[in-house]
């Protein structure tokens, strides 16, 4: 369950181997709500959670200049929000938080707070947020006319207390042995790596991994609330953004002035996460033959075939190829599909991808290395991809019972691998070290209103890959007054940055007015790609 940035997920299939006024601050502090105190340690955790926004009010953030090598240039400014790495011991070790922030482009009259963002992951940094503004996102110019744009980096990645597994050039080194497995042999090797990938998250980052849970990345979410002097906040949430929103929304749902949830999980508790991952290898079978369904409609231009059938023959080719004798030394099946599988995630990608694939097919080799082989240079590249999939492993893993049984994992996999065969054995490898996970997996939240949530809008495609859209039909079930906007015939993982006027309008007047359409609402597609 990947956020919006499929090299990094994709690195992952190699992990486990194939792969302030007085005023405000008493209003920024209020006690926790009655959905986050049910059970004595939940009582706990709500406690302490209190007790940090009451700190992070009182303290509120030291904006700075950003650093110059985290690549955020003024008018953006840095700061840091000090958490309890554990809340049930919020008088215990603490850890920072990156947040940043940049003002609304408006008058003061026309500010109305600030909008936090989180893009999914598990493990995505939100620190890009303010660029929109920064780069003239024309899709969110009203939008920012009207708030902050803030973003952090949540427990465990990038500069908030980042978490390891693995030495990071070890973990992007290539080729990685072929996720489809030919033999027990092979299978019992992909086990062992999964097992040896998290003793190394216990051994590198053993005391943050019980603590790296949805729940607390939604507490950490209240302090940042606080700590910005907001009495409530506005959140938008992409992928997992839209589970830590759906999970913050039921801790803290009147703490909650808007919110967007962009590309959902489905956060049914029997959901999270072995069968989200199961449902994912269904959902991405179909959208890459409709990237394959494209790129045979538009022959003229890549000359892949004029069929499904034809295209999906010439992967097939090129993958057995490159399992034979990887291309360039370093390009394998596995390095394929680190590549290939953003296709069927976003539809930005589907024309690179296409042309990558047509050059290589006409006999252009290198463009096909320096698109999927790993830059064993770009050291900083690497620490970040790695980090990103440690942490998606640590919360995933954490946040959730997942089985033992390896009779299980393999019966399931192989049972989808036969008709879903795109994806699922290299997703398989990527969560196999939650069965052996060092250390106790937490009972998922149970999502549903609380007094207090406003109507929450959200925002789907009919088709898309990384989150498959029952999960938009659960939440908006979960969540009273939710509105869902369906966009139909489409499939690209994040809606809200696309430019599709019927949805572009509904978000900015539901996040400049409060209001949301009648009933629900289901909009024609975006524009395809062009060849």
């Amino acid at each position: 369950m990947r956020e919006n940035r499929p090299k990094s997920r994709v690195l992952a299939l190699g992990s486990a181997g194939a792969l302030v006024t007085a005023t405000l601050i008493a209003g920024a502090v209020s006690a926790p709500t009655a959905a986050a105190t049910s059970g004595r340690g939940q009582d706990r955790e709500a406690r302490g959670a209190a007790i940090a926004a009451e700190r992070a009010a009182t303290a509120g953030v030291d904006w700075q200049d950003c650093p110059a090598d985290w690549g955020l240039a003024k008018p953006i400014r840095c700061g840091w929000v000090t958490v309890p790495l554990d809340y049930a011991k919020p008088n215990g070790k603490q850890i920072k938080l990156a947040v940043d922030r940049i003002g609304n482009t408006g008058t003061k009259q026309e500010r109305q707070g600030a909008l936090v963002y989180n893009p999914g992951g598990p493990g995505g940094s939100g620190l890009r947020f303010p660029t929109r503004v920064t780069n003239n996102n024309a899709v969110w110019a009203k939008t920012a006319k009207a708030y902050d744009f803030v973003g952090f980096d949540p427990r465990g990645v990038g500069h908030s207390a980042p978490i390891s597994c693995i030495d990071p050039q070890e973990f992007v080194k290539a080729p990685k042995a072929d996720p489809v497995p030919d033999s027990e042999a092979d299978k019992l090797a992909q086990r062992k790596l999964a097992r040896e990938y998290a003793d190394g998250c216990y051994e590198r980052s053993g005391t943050m991994l019980p603590h790296m849970t949805t729940p607390n990345t939604a507490r950490d979410l209240d302090v940042i609330r606080a700590a910005l002097g907001e009495r409530k906040i506005n959140y938008l949430g992409v992928s997992y953004g839209t589970y830590l929103g759906a999970v913050y929304g039921t801790l803290f749902p009147g703490h909650i002035r808007r919110m967007v949830v962009d590309s959902v999980v489905d956060p049914a508790r029997d959901n999270i996460w072995y069968q989200a991952n199961l449902n994912q290898d269904i959902a991405f079978e179909g959208r890459w033959k409709d990237w394959q369904d494209w790129v045979a409609a538009n022959d003229a231009a890549f000359h892949l075939g004029t069929t499904r059938a034809a295209v999906q023959a010439e992967w097939l080719q090129l993958r057995a190829t490159a399992k034979q004798n990887p291309i360039g030394g370093v390009v394998g099946p596995a390095e394929l599909l680190s590549f290939f599988q953003s296709a069927p995630y976003y539809d930005s990608a589907w024309v690179p991808v296409a042309t990558v694939f047509s050059k290589y097919v006409a006999g252009d080799t290198q463009a096909l290395v320096d698109a999927a082989a790993p830059d064993l240079s770009d050291t900083a590249g690497n620490i970040s991809s790695e980090n990103g999939n440690a942490v998606y492993t640590a919360v995933e893993c954490t946040d959730a019972k997942w089985p033992t049984s390896w009779r299980q994992w393999d019966r399931d996999n192989t049972r989808l691998h036969r008709d879903y065969p795109f994806l699922t054995w290299a997703n398989a490898w990527m969560n196999l070290p939650c069965a052996t996970w060092p250390v106790k997996q937490q009972p998922p939240v149970d999502v549903k209103s609380g007094k207090g949530l406003p109507p929450v809008l959200i925002v789907q495609s009919a088709r898309d890959a990384a989150t498959p859209y029952a999960g938009a039909v659960e939440l908006h079930k979960r969540f009273k007054g939710s509105r869902l906007i369906t966009e139909r015939d489409a499939g690209s993982h994040g809606v809200t940055g696309l430019v599709n006027p019927c949805i572009n309008d509904r978000v900015d007047t539901y996040l400049l007015t409060g209001e949301v359409d009648a009933a629900d609402v289901t909009c024609a597609p975006h524009a395809t790609p062009k060849a």
